[in-house]
């Protein structure tokens, strides 16, 4: 294996936050690394170094004359151009034009696009990743840096995207927390963590091996800390006598004792792993129906998501909602919290149930807030099962330290600002525990404390999210959307993946970009949808861009209540501005 890239003693630090210390590594043709640690460690950041989009304060980064970098950050944007065109403009002036468009169609076809889709701007996020990736593969870059590569695509998207790194995508570093993801597209781990003497372990080999690796490694540096500790208490009690002696012998131990110390003091600080301490507050009702569904059915815009729909929530329940995106997730969690109405059928909720709803869109925390104010907003003391705490005792809770209280929230890493919405959620007693994405930037131990509480919390729970490992480690039902005609229930993870794998390639369902064409003209009545369709956009932008404003107004945003209120009118309107693009686009192909 030929080396690529070689870093060594790289430091990084905003202000008088450290993100990494003398960080060393080097990355080898053919590999497949995962890189991981938890937030706000630097991942993000050293992906950015290796691009030169950031610059290191410390510490040296050489690489193999010539190399080539491809770059897909976690969000990806792109003009008002069709993918196609994005591709062929991403090409050097070295190419021909008929080799671009060539090589654009290939790609194209590569990434599962069909030549139909709208401009890339109006894309859905899922689309937008396989753009990008296309985008940076059609340059044959030697070595590909992915930040998060799984965020924005479906289950089934993440499936295929495996599959594609493998065959397409020789030699990667990769940051992820999608820990069935890792063990399946890499055969390096690196962990930037400050558990480790030099700040990172790398173990070549799976994600599984990894982790027996690293809890080997724990162990022994445990074990470590009790034998230098036995060692410091005899050199203690030694120096403690102060022996009156001065000789060149006494004088070496005395100095050997207190590096003794000193190493003691640095074994004992990378032991201490803290963890996230998540619990949520249950009402413990003990009625055994919580909700029943009979016959629910539910469109939007004339397109049927779902039919028929029938299950009971009783309070042990932890229910996954599988398939594509756009296949009705997020719809049916806004209808079992009651924000929508079905079409056809009931949703029967018990008396006064309690239902505690994280929206990954509506729980968005404006930017300018300290994390003071974000974590208690009505003063110094929150009310966490009816026991009056602390500010500065709450923050630590959540792996936040005192001193970074008056810090703006903008400053957090994405992880950072999920775990101060699962405290949110926290402090409020529920029956049914209705959960969309809540993973999204969570680093692997918060992930595996979030999982701990789900599993004891004794009320119902209904999960969204593309983590497979917590959905096959939490849910005991699966409820299979897509077909609005067939919804399938299945008891195991295991059992929803075989199905999909055995689905006839022209039936599986995808991720659609836009909505599809039922027909080649016009009707007058969508004729007339369309004329008045522009003015509707621009109503909801304009009403977008208020909301937006109100969000900087300290005042209002101080109040929960009222920034609750005004957080679902802007996930609305986004959510009403969106289908309108997306029915533009469609009307606009007929015409």
């Amino acid at each position: 294996m030929s080396l690529l890239l070689n870093c060594q003693t790289v430091t990084k630090a905003y202000g008088s936050r450290l993100l990494f210390r003398h960080l060393s590594l080097s990355l080898f043709q053919g590999e497949r690394v995962g890189l991981i640690g938890p937030n706000g460690a630097g991942k993000s950041t050293f992906l950015k170094i290796l691009m030169g989009e950031e610059k290191e304060d410390e510490g040296t980064i050489s690489s193999k004359r010539g190399l080539k970098i491809g770059y897909l950050p976690q969000s990806c944007e792109f003009p008002d151009l069709l993918p196609k065109a994005v591709l062929m403009q991403a090409l050097g002036a070295e190419h021909e034009e008929y080799e671009k468009e060539l090589l654009a169609n290939t790609w194209l076809s590569k990434l599962g696009f069909t030549g139909s889709e709208p401009s890339a701007l109006l894309l859905s996020g899922g689309w937008k990743k396989r753009l990008g990736l296309a985008q940076e593969l059609i340059n044959s870059p030697d070595l590909l840096l992915l930040d998060e590569p799984t965020n924005h695509l479906d289950l089934e998207g993440i499936l295929w995207l495996e599959k594609f790194l493998l065959k397409e995508a020789p030699t990667y570093l990769l940051v992820s927390h999608d820990r069935y993801f890792l063990q399946n597209a890499t055969n390096r781990i690196i962990e930037i963590n400050p558990v480790y003497p030099e700040g990172k372990l790398a173990i070549n080999g799976s994600y599984q091996n990894f982790l027996e690796k690293k809890e080997e490694f724990l162990l022994g540096q445990l074990e470590q800390e009790r034998s230098l500790a036995s060692k410091a208490r005899s050199e203690t009690e030694w120096l403690r006598r102060s022996p009156k002696a001065r000789t060149s012998k006494s004088k070496s131990r005395v100095e050997d004792a207190h590096e003794l110390l000193e190493n003691l003091s640095q074994v004992r600080h990378r032991n201490l792993q803290k963890k996230a301490e998540i619990a949520f507050a249950s009402t413990e009702r003990e009625t055994r129906k919580l909700i029943v569904a009979k016959g629910v059915n539910k469109e939007v815009n004339g397109r049927p998501l779902f039919k028929g729909l029938e299950f009971t929530l009783s309070p042990g329940t932890r229910m996954g909602l599988m398939g594509p995106n756009g296949s009705g997730k997020t719809t049916l969690l806004k209808l079992l919290a009651n924000e929508i109405k079905p079409d056809q059928g009931t949703l029967k909720a018990v008396e006064g149930l309690k239902v505690v709803y994280f929206d990954q869109h509506r729980s968005q925390l404006p930017k300018h807030i300290s994390l003071r104010q974000a974590l208690s907003p009505h003063g110094d003391f929150v009310n966490y099962h009816g026991q009056q705490i602390h500010v500065n005792g709450w923050c630590k809770k959540f792996l936040f330290t005192p001193d970074i209280l008056d810090m703006s929230i903008s400053n957090l890493s994405g992880g950072e600002r999920a775990r101060i919405l699962i405290a949110h959620l926290m402090l409020q007693p529920a029956d049914i525990l209705l959960l969309d994405e809540p993973t999204n930037d969570l680093d692997i131990p918060t992930l595996e404390t979030l999982e701990e509480s789900l599993l004891t919390f004794p009320g119902a729970l209904v999960l969204i999210t593309h983590d497979r490992c917590m959905l096959d480690r939490i849910c005991n039902t699966f409820l299979a959307l897509g077909n609005p005609d067939q919804v399938q229930l299945y008891r195991e993870y295991a059992q929803w993946e075989a199905a999909q794998k055995q689905l006839p390639l022209e039936k599986k369902t995808k991720e659609i970009p836009s909505a599809p064409i039922r027909a080649k003209t016009l009707t007058y009545q969508e004729k007339k949808e369309l004329n008045q369709i522009e003015s509707k956009i621009e109503k909801i932008e304009s009403e977008i861009k208020k909301l937006n404003a109100l969000l900087g107004d300290p005042e209002l945003t101080n109040d929960p209540i009222q920034l609750q209120e005004l957080c679902t009118s802007l996930s609305l309107a986004e959510t009403q501005l969106e289908q309108l693009f997306i029915r533009w686009s469609e009307l606009e192909k007929k015409e």
